[in-house]
């Protein structure tokens, strides 16, 4: 309720244009309703509504979904590098045991070797493992884990599977020391298995090699010829290999010949040799 402006009571302008509108929306209200009851059209009108607005939503929602993308892609290849090396631990841990198993089988096929060259030549023997090599570049020595309690003495011949190795040289309670025929100060009464050619066989001191030098200039000696231990000295038994000729040729003063020739003996790679009694 509001004065006019003459004063007289009344309902003004603008109170009267508000219960209009009021009124007008009512009554749309009360249109819409029942044309939706009877036609069902603003299901219609919501569907279509929802289609127009779901690429605004997906828009607003695209960063959360690329962050959540992104860090599941990083959590995966977390995952990845993990499970990588574990796997490549195994692999690795699997290549070391197959490494392990093929030593394994070498050494029982080199201590059968020398089992069976003992039992075919009829001599006793005893087994014995290498556990050291002289690093002098000049001296050509092993250590092996038997002494003097297990029986080892000085002079004992030792051998593998492939041929001559040298002999014991010293004396410990459990271990003892081997000179190899490649040391400078070895000899070895040898002789050549095919014309019978007797001589020494010397360690040369470097490399893999010995040395038969002052053989007479005309000597029965090829190349490739075996070299036998030949008995003399009582040290070693007779019929051992020993080396192959590799190489001859006159010294300087082209009366004697000189010979080299490789051993036959593993020297650098046997694991176990055979100690003769």
């Amino acid at each position: 309720m509001a004065l006019s402006r003459d004063g007289s009571p009344g309902w003004s302008a603008v109170g009267g244009g508000g219960t209009l509108r009021l009124a007008a929306y009512l009554l749309l209200a009360g249109a819409l309703m029942m044309l939706d009851h009877r036609n069902a059209w603003l299901p219609r009108l919501r569907a279509a509504s929802a289609l127009l607005v779901q690429p605004l939503w997906r828009l607003a929602g695209a960063p959360a979904q690329w962050y959540e993308d992104a860090r599941q892609h990083l959590a995966s290849q977390a995952s990845l590098r993990a499970e990588n090396g574990k796997l490549r631990d195994a692999l690795l841990l699997a290549n070391v045991r197959i490494a392990r198993m093929q030593a394994l089988v070498r050494q029982n096929d080199q201590l059968k070797r020398l089992l069976d060259a003992a039992e075919t030549l009829r001599m006793q023997g005893q087994l014995a493992r290498v556990i050291d090599i002289d690093l002098d570049p000049y001296r050509r020595r092993i250590v092996i884990d038997r002494g003097a309690r297990q029986g080892v003495h000085v002079g004992q011949p030792v051998v593998d599977a492939h041929g001559v190795m040298g002999q014991v040289i010293e004396v410990l309670p459990d271990t003892a020391v081997v000179l190899l025929v490649t040391d400078p100060s070895a000899a070895l009464p040898v002789l050549d298995a095919r014309s019978g050619v007797r001589a020494l066989a010397y360690g040369s001191g470097h490399g893999d090699q010995l040395e038969l030098p002052n053989l007479a200039i005309n000597a029965d000696v090829r190349v490739g010829d075996e070299l036998l231990s030949s008995g003399l000295g009582g040290r070693f038994p007779a019929g051992f290999p020993v080396a192959t000729v590799t190489a001859l040729a006159p010294d300087r003063s082209g009366s004697y010949l000189r010979v080299a020739a490789r051993p036959l003996a593993h020297l650098n790679r046997s694991d176990h040799v055979l100690l003769l009694r």
